[in-house]
C-alpha cells in the first residue's frame, strides 16, 4: 500500500494505491472515490465473526462501529480518503517494534498488517473533557492519521506538556498523565489553558493545531436555530 497526501496542509486527502487483493481498512465516511474494481466490505471487525463489542467500545469513543474494508481488483486501484474537519493528514508507519495511540478523532486508514485494538485511557482522563478510548495501534504497516488544521511531530526526551484537545497521536513508548495547565486548577481554566497532558520518556507525540472542542465553543453562540 503506497500513500501519497495531496492538497496540504488545509484541506488535506490521502491518495492511496492498493495492489492486486491489498486491503486497506478505513473509517466510516473517510472515502472520497475509488476505482472501479474495488470492493468494500463493511464490518465490525476485520476478522471474521465477532468484534461487536470492539465495535461498541469504539462508539464509546467517538468512531463509528463499523469498519470498511477496501479490497483492489486484479489489476490494482486506487482510494481517495478524507476526514471531516479540514486540515493536514500523515501517515505514520509500524515496524512492529512499538505501537501508537490515536486520538478517538485522528484515525483514518490502515493497511492488513496493523491490529486495532481498543485501549482505555483509565481514571486519569475521566476529568480530561476527551475521551476515555484510544485506539491502539500495532503491528506492521502504515497508518494514516488526520488533523483538525495543521499537524507536526514533536519528539520527546524527557518531559512534554501538550493540551488535552491538541494531540493526534502518540507512540506507545511514551508514558503520560492529565494535570492541570497552571498552577491552581482554578487559574488553569481562567487563563484558557485547563488540563493538559504530560508525557514522560522517549519518543514522538503528533500534535494538532485546533482543537474540535474549542472550535465548537467558539461556534455555538453563532448558530441559530432553524425556524419552521
Amino acid at each position: 500500500m503506497n500513500v501519497e497526501i495531496l492538497t496540504r496542509p488545509a484541506n488535506a486527502a490521502a491518495k492511496v494505491s492498493l495492489g492486486s487483493g491489498e486491503t486497506c481498512t478505513t473509517e466510516g465516511g473517510a472515502m472520497i472515490a475509488m476505482s472501479s474494481d474495488m470492493s468494500v466490505d463493511t464490518r465490525v471487525s476485520k476478522k471474521e465473526g465477532g468484534g461487536l463489542l470492539k465495535g461498541l467500545a469504539r462508539r464509546l469513543g467517538g468512531e463509528g462501529i463499523f469498519m470498511n474494508h477496501f479490497t483492489a481488483g486484479g489489476s490494482g486501484g486506487e482510494l481517495y480518503l478524507a476526514s471531516p474537519l479540514p486540515g493536514d493528514m500523515e501517515v505514520i508507519e509500524l515496524d512492529g517494534a512499538h505501537g501508537l495511540q490515536v486520538q478517538n478523532s485522528s484515525f483514518v486508514a490502515h493497511e492488513t498488517g496493523v491490529e486495532m485494538n481498543i485501549s482505555w485511557g483509565g481514571a486519569k482522563n475521566l476529568f480530561s473533557g476527551e475521551s476515555l478510548i484510544w485506539l491502539s495501534m500495532t503491528g506492521r504497516g502504515k497508518v494514516i492519521i488526520n488533523a483538525f488544521g495543521a499537524i507536526y511531530p514533536v519528539e520527546v526526551d524527557g518531559e512534554y506538556i501538550v493540551d488535552t484537545g491538541n494531540i493526534a497521536a502518540f507512540e506507545d513508548t511514551l508514558e503520560f498523565k492529565i494535570s492541570k495547565g497552571g498552577r491552581t486548577l482554578v487559574g488553569a481554566f481562567a487563563g484558557g489553558e485547563g488540563l493538559v497532558c504530560r508525557f514522560q520518556g522517549m519518543g514522538t507525540v503528533w500534535c494538532q493545531t485546533h482543537a474540535d472542542r474549542a472550535f465548537g465553543a467558539k461556534l455555538t453562540p453563532h448558530l441559530v436555530p432553524k425556524k419552521n
